[in-house]
């Protein structure tokens, strides 16, 4: 794993992460890891597996045993009682973010490279609002792929989503703005969202980096409230 973690510098101190940019050629998985992907084609399971020797790295780092992460039926990860996190790959970088369920309600991540998004993409995951800042960014700074950032954005407020909804949540559930001098985002719900905190949860909010050719964004509220998820 790289001694220096980029997508540490967007999450809390409470959160763990870990990340590679190299597949090792070493790594035994657990038996039922290696099941989630038996029929997978070598580039899937590069990327899974790599992410898994992160998780044990991180695992380590948080006091906890190795110990399997499997898949859900939405492909989720599905985390030892107790721990938070999420997993991002794309080429050539491969991250997890995990925490203490004591201390972060829930954590997302996403890596994407820092390219435009390929031709209609953006037309499927935005709405009117986010097109219009969207626009005002690209003439203010050209050298961000703000598109990309949008999409990436969207990502993670999923993958913070999805563990404490356990249900869809559309692109265009949610709508985004990015600050550009802060390096955050707020991502407004369009649909009722889940307890956390004992509150109904409105938007979330994350940081985001780009660096080295990726876009990199990242949500993780802590379980007393406070930065990362607004509620009613």
């Amino acid at each position: 794993m790289e001694d220096a973690c980029m997508i540490e510098a967007i999450l809390p101190n409470a959160v763990i992460t870990v990340e590679a940019r190299k597949d090792p050629a070493d790594i035994v998985l657990f038996p039922a890891e290696e099941a989630v992907i038996e029929r997978a084609v070598d580039k899937r399971r590069r990327e899974f597996t790599t992410a898994r020797a992160c998780v044990r790295d991180a695992f380590s780092q948080l006091g906890l045993p190795p110990s399997a992460v499997t898949s859900g039926a939405h492909g989720e990860p599905c985390w030892p009682s107790g721990v938070v996190g999420s997993i991002t790959h794309c080429d050539g970088y491969r991250a997890c973010a995990i925490a203490r369920s004591t201390d972060i309600a829930t954590v997302g991540i996403d890596a994407e490279p820092h390219a435009a998004l390929p031709e209609g993409v953006l037309s499927d995951i935005a709405v009117a609002e986010e097109l219009a800042w969207l626009s005002d960014r690209r003439h203010a700074v050209p050298t961000v792929y703000w598109d990309r950032l949008l999409f990436s954005a969207k990502e993670s407020v999923y993958k913070a989503w999805f563990p404490v909804a356990k249900r869809w949540l559309g692109f265009k559930d949610v709508v985004v703005t990015v600050d550009a001098t802060a390096k955050t985002f707020a991502a407004r719900l369009l649909v009722p969202g889940p307890l956390l905190g004992g509150r109904c949860v409105e938007a979330f909010s994350g940081r985001w980096v780009v660096r080295d050719g990726l876009v990199l964004t990242a949500i993780a509220p802590y379980s007393s409230g406070g930065p990362g998820v607004v509620g009613a």
